[in-house]
């Protein structure tokens, strides 16, 4: 949002597409953040994540 005299106004999407990495230890809330992120802007898009630890048993 950008300030104007009469308060806030929506920022015109940068033209150009934007790469966004969320990253953290299981249990500190990405799935939380992204969540959020797809209520607030649904053109967002998303990817599959991957890791490199093996599997758990």
């Amino acid at each position: 949002m950008a300030a104007t005299p009469r308060g806030t106004s929506p920022v015109p999407p940068d033209a150009r597409p934007r790469l966004t990495v969320l990253s953290g230890p299981s249990g500190v809330g990405k799935s939380t953040v992204v969540a959020h992120m797809r209520k607030e802007h649904p053109e967002v898009w998303l990817s599959v994540s991957a890791t490199t630890r093996r599997p758990r048993p």
